[in-house]
């Protein structure tokens, strides 16, 4: 079990960062866009950052989802299929870091990013105006194609994840805004905890760590998703859209710079 050599200023400013974020990204999703970066900037080694991220987004998702549960806004019809799927594409994906740099898809995800925040601008009123009807069985089928594919890249690194996975189901499924916020969050549960037991069992991961930046970001996933039922979809969509394009953008300048100091 590694330990992580974290001094106790360091220690505070992970908690810091992991509480701020957990709050806002129960509706944005792309928590390891933020997390991931801040944790090797302290200085922990590249695959327990991901192995005690993955854990401590576990007790994020469930602390999120719970709000939802009581509220009885997720949409259970879908959920066994759905949960299926994740529970082999994350497996799949948590293996995939055993021998593939994470690093070497950083570039695709600002683009990804970017690419979520003008689609939902241009479809504004997707997951906002309910929408009457059934989608139509491609648009099912392929809603369980992206849960599959989505679920091998939240196993590898899953930063983004939640966020494409609610832009697909806001398209595909129909769901409103809300909707579509309670289920990623339950069904990313699944993900997390796969990827987290292959993690345990390679001996990876900081489980000191873990729980203390797990617990946190349990809390905050608790008030994020108290936040999510208590506003309505369009100040959702909002936060949304603002807070993708801006990770987005930090990523592109990120990537600029080390691009220029690497030449």
């Amino acid at each position: 079990m590694p330990i992580s050599p974290i001094a106790l200023p360091q220690l505070l400013l992970l908690i810091t960062v992991f509480f701020g974020t957990s709050i806002i990204s129960v509706v944005t999703g792309s928590t390891s866009l933020i997390t991931v970066p801040v944790m090797l900037q302290v200085g922990i080694e590249p695959r327990t950052v991901l192995a005690t991220n993955m854990f401590a987004l576990l007790l994020l998702s469930i602390g999120g989802t719970l709000p939802f549960l009581k509220s009885q806004r997720i949409d259970r019809r879908r959920l066994p299929g759905l949960i299926s799927l994740t529970l082999a594409g994350s497996t799949l994906g948590a293996l995939l870091v055993l021998v593939v740099p994470a690093t070497s898809i950083a570039p695709l995800i600002s683009v990804f990013m970017l690419v979520i925040a003008l689609f939902s601008v241009v479809n504004w009123n997707a997951g906002i105006k309910p929408v009457s009807g059934e989608p139509s069985r491609i648009a099912e089928l392929t809603g369980y194609a992206v849960t599959f594919g989505l679920g091998i890249y939240s196993g590898f690194f899953i930063g983004g994840y939640v966020t494409m996975l609610t832009v697909a189901y806001i398209n595909l499924f129909r769901m409103s805004f809300v909707e579509a916020i309670g289920i990623t969050k339950l069904v990313n549960i699944f993900s997390c905890l796969v990827a987290v037991i292959i993690f345990a069992s390679q001996g990876i991961l900081d489980y000191q760590l873990g729980l203390i930046l797990g617990i946190t970001m349990f809390v905050g996933g608790l008030i994020g998703g108290q936040f999510a039922l208590r506003s309505n979809d369009v100040w959702l969509k909002c936060i949304f859209i603002v807070t993708v394009m801006g990770l987005a953008l930090k990523l592109i300048l990120v990537q600029i710079n080390a691009s220029r100091q690497s030449n």
